[in-house]
């Protein structure tokens, strides 16, 4: 059967404000450093307002929106079920998935009365990423954002772990899986951070009780997931979880598991100066990678560098042309 799209993702809608600040700001405001925190808007608009953002950078995002558009950039058809306000920031949204190619459940004369949602991130000099988010209209994201047809016609949906914080998130992931099971679609779930899995353990548990074709984690959070102290332990327990998974790990690379072996991607070697959407680039140019005739250790490689791309400069996308100079670096390289 030919589907019209390579992946269907589902998340949060969040317009991000990329800015840098130091340690200090993180202790003068009391905020958890390396992590994704949800604020409410006065805390956030105070956040911005201590920064003084005259450098920052703003665009769509949310995990899984980071993911589809870069697996848009990459070559592959995708779709993004989300939820945006009609106000500046959600009419915002919408034209910058679609200059990057990205089909929605939305549009502009339909967008509904609330405020969108956005996310700080604040990139400290060690090139870590902490965010403060406000989810706004997006908290209320729900199976009503789903589109089933759009799911039938994909070949992988990609569910975000950030909706596991609301029992409306939690249940529009539970029944997009069902909706993908039903219509033999490939399920592919990340757990988005290290706090999803600690602090929504059981839920997310209950979210993937029923197996999941495509896991992506980090080190952190598979530990945290399968209650082990070291990646040899966590991803054989993985195994139980998800038929394949990617288990990215910072500077040493990355463990891909294909459904029967190991794979090792190596790292390439690069001034890390932000990490904002390294996991994000590398799960969304790993699906272009395994739903364009690329083996998972050719898209493990694809991943790697794109990732590694991401992380030597600020915000979570590629330009056309490095996302080109990703694919001759190592396609002509093997020539």
């Amino acid at each position: 059967m030919v589907r019209k799209y390579d992946i269907y993702g589902l998340g949060n809608a969040l317009v991000d404000i990329v800015t840098e600040v130091d340690d200090d700001f993180f202790r003068k405001h009391a905020i958890e450093k390396g992590v994704m925190t949800l604020v409410d808007e006065a805390r956030q608009h105070q956040l911005i307002e201590a920064i003084h953002l005259p450098e920052s950078d703003m665009q769509c995002g949310g995990s899984a929106a980071n993911t589809v558009i870069s697996a848009s950039q990459f070559g592959s058809k995708c779709y993004y079920s989300c939820k945006v306000a009609n106000d500046k920031m959600g009419k915002f949204y919408l034209r910058d998935l679609k200059s990057n190619h990205v089909d929605t459940n939305i549009s502009e004369n339909q967008l509904m009365d609330g405020i969108t949602g956005k996310c700080l991130v604040m990139t400290s000099p060690d090139a870590q990423r902490t965010m403060n988010t406000f989810l706004g209209i997006t908290s209320s994201f729900s199976t009503g954002e789903l589109d089933e047809e759009a799911i039938k016609a994909s070949r992988y949906i990609y569910v975000e772990g950030y909706l596991i914080t609301t029992p409306e998130g939690q249940k529009a992931m539970k029944d997009a899986i069902t909706l993908a099971k039903k219509h033999k679609v490939k399920t592919a779930l990340t757990f988005s951070d290290p706090s999803m899995v600690k602090y929504f353990k059981e839920e997310m548990e209950e979210v993937v009780s029923g197996g999941i074709d495509l896991l992506f984690c980090n080190e952190e959070e598979a530990c945290l997931f399968t209650d082990t102290e070291n990646l040899l332990e966590a991803r054989e327990r993985l195994k139980y979880t998800a038929n394949r998974f990617t288990i990215t790990l910072g500077s040493n690379g990355a463990s891909i598991f294909d459904g029967d072996t190991f794979i090792d991607i190596e790292s390439y070697k690069v001034n890390a100066i932000d990490t904002n959407g390294a996991g994000d680039m590398f799960a969304g140019a790993f699906l272009f990678g395994i739903t364009h005739g690329h083996t998972y250790a050719e898209s493990g490689k694809i991943a790697s560098l794109a990732a590694s791309r991401i992380v030597s400069k600020f915000g979570p996308r590629l330009s056309t042309p490095q996302i080109q100079d990703v694919m001759a670096t190592l396609f002509q390289s093997e020539d």
